[in-house]
């Protein structure tokens, strides 16, 4: 354990410190789209080549989904893995521009096709709207796999704090055949209990980027009423069993008030016995894979979340009769 945030972490901070941008939840959900919106790119690094990138729409249960679809150098034309990466920003925020950095550094590293939805936000549309299309872009990847030139059987789902919610909540719908099956699940510090009482939101719940208070604003925003909190839709950690869920890396930040739900959910992983690998990432934040421009170990974390999928594929293709 670190005393103190890196000091790339630090620099961050400060600088939010200095902009003195309005908390968001001082104002309306429109406001905080624009806030965040003007401030992403700033903490983003060069966009990285990829061979392909192309934007399409699918049909949902809600209407349209916009997607964009992320080939990365070296993937192959046919048959390649697959990663269905779903973007952060507390249900209510983010869009297909916001995660662009890591879907290309996926889409690199696992010489991989990532595709990235454009999920309904809420409060416009509450849980389970955002999950729904999350499900549909995921049985979109496995129907049409052989237009898409990717393996259904190499299908692997991703996911940064609400984002990692959604990823954990499909693969446990993927236990029970209401998704395709999953060959692994990454996630980065994700949500998994919308309570909010674990021992980490005292601990970092000020001063190190996700408050307290915005993380109750986004949850009061994307449930229906509280009895939504206790549903395993909602609050996966809150589900009855996770055995037979797809392997899963679970990546923390030391100072996140996500902390403490995540390393529950890794725990709960462990012992309804599916693999596990965790990386608690000393001295960081929440989101510091999404701020390459001033974290280092951004790119790296990515790259240790395909070495994970990687190693979960080489066990099953050992495994197999």
């Amino acid at each position: 354990m670190t005393k103190q945030p890196d000091e790339n972490a630090r620099q961050l901070l400060d600088l939010g410190k200095r902009s003195k941008p309005r908390v968001f939840e001082d104002g309306t959900p429109e406001q905080a789209r624009l806030d965040y919106n003007a401030g992403f790119l700033s903490v983003q690094g060069a966009k990285e080549t990829v061979t392909s990138l192309e934007d399409r729409q699918i049909d949902g249960p809600n209407g349209r989904i916009n997607l964009r679809l992320y080939r990365g150098i070296d993937t192959p034309s046919r048959d390649a893995a697959a990663l269905l990466y779903l973007h952060g920003g507390g249900w209510m925020l983010g869009n297909l521009d916001s995660h662009d950095e890591i879907c290309r550094w996926f889409a690199n590293i696992a010489r991989c096709v990532v595709i990235c939805p454009d999920y309904r936000l809420a409060p416009e549309h509450r849980f389970p709207v955002g999950l729904a299309d999350c499900a549909a872009t995921l049985i979109y990847m496995a129907r049409n796999a052989a237009e898409l030139g990717i393996d259904p059987l190499r299908i692997a789902v991703a996911g940064d704090s609400a984002g990692g919610n959604l990823a954990a909540v499909l693969a446990l719908m993927a236990r029970s055949g209401e998704v395709p099956t999953l060959v692994a699940q990454l996630l980065i510090y994700p949500n998994t209990d919308a309570a909010q009482t674990a021992d980490s939101y005292r601990r970092h719940g000020e001063g190190f980027g996700l408050t307290s208070s915005t993380m109750r604003w986004f949850r009061d925003h994307y449930v229906r009423s509280s009895a939504d909190i206790l549903d395993w839709r909602v609050s996966p950690l809150r589900a009855e069993s996770l055995a037979d869920v797809a392997p899963a890396f679970v990546l923390l930040a030391e100072y996140d008030i996500l902390a403490d739900e995540g390393l529950a959910y890794a725990e709960r992983l462990r012992e309804d016995g599916v693999p596990v690998l965790l990386r608690q990432w000393p001295g960081q934040i929440h989101g510091f894979v999404s701020m390459g421009k001033y974290i280092p170990v951004a790119r790296q974390a990515v790259e240790e979340a395909v070495a994970a999928w990687r190693g979960f594929e080489e066990v099953s293709d050992q495994t197999m009769p």
